[in-house]
């Protein structure tokens, strides 16, 4: 699904744990995935929610996370400082351009509002030519149902150019992740 090898990849993703216990599972079990293929992670730097369980499961594996925290979010967050290298920034917009900077491709699991605006900002760069590095969302459990709705009717509104509709790849089962990681 790549043609570049992933030597690390960013995910998006919720410093909550959600409402279902499925959601954390999915982050132990991605984060093996990530681990097991010899594949960095770059992430939010936190220890609560699927961003810790992830960062926990690469780490188990013994494979580098690299984690990238603004200081307004090291209390709230609580910053993860068993990471291979924890980075602390000014602000989120620097957290995404850190993430940006290290990261061979995007990963996008379920999460809220931050996990949006990470997303749609990578997109966005993209849209613009900035990059050409590949963004993949994992829709497991239908999460992103709606969100794929909303894109595909914004598309048909003319907001949406065909050409930008392929910038986001959809990944239905973690078997999928799993052939981008080579």
């Amino acid at each position: 699904m790549t043609n570049t090898p992933i030597k690390r990849l960013c995910v998006f993703c919720g410093s909550a744990n959600g409402n279902s216990p499925r959601y954390l599972q999915q982050a132990q079990s991605v984060g093996r995935l990530i681990a097991e293929h010899g594949v960095g992670l770059v992430y939010g730097g936190a220890t609560v929610g699927v961003m810790g369980e992830i960062a926990n499961a690469v780490l188990e594996k013994n494979q580098e996370v690299i984690g990238i925290i603004p200081n307004c979010l090291l209390e709230k967050e609580r910053a993860h400082y068993k990471v291979s290298k924890l980075h602390i920034v000014e602000t989120m917009h620097d957290r995404k351009r850190m993430m940006y900077d290290l990261s061979d491709a995007f990963l996008v699991l379920p999460g809220g509002m931050g996990t949006l605006d990470e997303m749609f900002e990578i997109l966005t760069w993209s849209q613009l030519k900035l990059h050409s590095k590949p963004i993949y969302l994992l829709n497991e459990f239908g999460f992103y149902d709606h969100l794929l709705q909303y894109l595909e009717h914004s598309h048909n509104e003319g907001f949406i150019r065909a050409e930008h509709k392929g910038l986001l790849r959809v990944l239905n089962t973690q078997e999928d992740v799993r052939k981008i990681l080579g």
